[in-house]
């Protein structure tokens, strides 16, 4: 027996990043257009940035408050006031160690080893993976694709549910599709939780990467407060802080306690320093976000253009977020075409088969660039389509 079947099956069996297969393969090529990752390619705001510095010159490295400091829970109050419409206080947020943190401490609250939790797929293959790695099986509802986008059929997620289900996780905007919940959506999900006594762990990181003029429909438009709603959120995409690790939760004030001990337990609280830059972004970042979401409109309508003119391209332009999850006609090995476009094309995407169920077929690429790198891309994409 080897060192490593002395491990837990949980941990053997944690699924390889798709994602990461093909950025290893094809980071260090020179001239690589990279759309592989869920990212920008812009650096953390100076503002942000000298916020954060200013506290470690202040010598702000020792332990702190472990649900977050209080000038920053209190920021994201006012944030969310700004852009829900409605009061919020200080005590339903908790400041966690990236989205990724967040999620797992939802889980790690919500569902045992031998429960389910199911979700909408294609989809960010972390979920997934952190609800296996505790033991609880994640069942994927496949989106459907259509000539008006990917859409959800709520008989299809009711029908998911047994049981053993204890949680729904619902990413809207989605990533990788740009599927958008609409309010009616949010409330037959909502009527499901309450009928069966489920979790709704809801993530909304792109909720203003919404490209009708608003940011999108949120189940704090239809919830009430007692309702079993977890938010999970980061400053990773609004704020091009995808290297700070910094993300929330919102919860019930009941909930504090709870959270704080499990926070306690696992990384024992964020940096303050590194708070203090995340207390920039939402005091002063309104109007880099707006600029960031107004930038990736322009994006997105290129590269549907570009790609919709070869004739060869199934897609629907994304609602939300900043990903075109596409088909090619005739490429039924998503995966293997990955390999090939960066060998060929020199770009780098994503397999949808990172994604789970529904995903294969089709390819994710982050748009969410500078306008002259993303036409160079997809030229050479519309090339290589053309070539086939």
């Amino acid at each position: 027996m080897t060192l490593l079947d002395q491990l837990t099956a949980e941990a053997r069996l944690a699924p390889d990043s798709g994602i990461s297969t093909i950025i290893d393969y094809g980071r260090e090529r020179p001239g690589i257009i990279p759309l592989w990752a869920g990212e920008g390619d812009m650096a953390t705001p100076e503002f942000i940035s000298n916020a954060a510095i200013e506290g470690l010159r202040n010598g702000e490295t020792f332990y702190t408050w472990q649900r977050g400091i209080p000038e920053l829970r209190t920021a994201l109050a006012d944030y969310h006031g700004r852009h829900f419409g409605r009061d919020f206080q200080p005590e339903e947020f908790m400041v966690t160690g990236s989205g990724m943190h967040a999620i797992q401490l939802a889980l790690q609250a919500t569902v045992h080893a031998g429960d389910e939790a199911v979700y909408l797929s294609p989809a960010w293959p972390n979920f997934p993976a952190a609800a296996s790695i505790v033991g609880t099986k994640p069942v994927p509802v496949q989106l459907e694709f259509s000539d008006n986008g990917w859409m959800l059929d709520p008989e299809k997620l009711a029908a998911a549910i047994t049981p053993k289900t204890r949680a729904i996780f619902v990413n809207s905007p989605s990533n990788p599709t740009g599927w958008t919940a609409d309010r009616e959506t949010l409330k037959a999900i909502l009527d499901l939780s309450r009928r069966h006594g489920l979790w709704i762990i809801a993530d909304e990181i792109y909720a203003l990467f919404h490209y009708d003029g608003q940011r999108a429909a949120s189940f704090l438009d239809v919830m009430e407060p007692d309702d079993r709603v977890l938010f999970v959120n980061s400053f990773s995409k609004n704020w091009a802080m995808t290297g700070w690790r910094i993300g929330w939760l919102r919860l019930h004030p009941e909930l504090q306690q709870t959270f704080e001990n499990l926070i306690q337990y696992s990384n024992s609280g964020v940096p303050q320093f590194l708070q203090r830059g995340a207390v920039a972004a939402l005091n002063h970042g309104d109007g880099f976000v707006a600029e960031q979401v107004r930038r990736a409109a322009q994006a997105r309508d290129l590269v549907c253009r570009i790609l919709g003119d070869t004739g060869r391209v199934r897609l629907s332009a994304p609602q939300g977020a900043f990903y075109l999850f596409f088909a090619v006609d005739g490429m039924p090995d998503a995966r293997a075409a990955a390999f090939e476009i960066v060998d060929r094309a020199n770009v780098g995407l994503a397999p949808g088969t990172a994604f789970g169920a529904g995903g294969d077929g089709y390819l994710r690429l982050c748009f969410h660039r500078r306008l002259d790198q993303l036409e160079e891309a997809a030229n050479r994409l519309g090339e290589w389509i053309s070539n086939r």
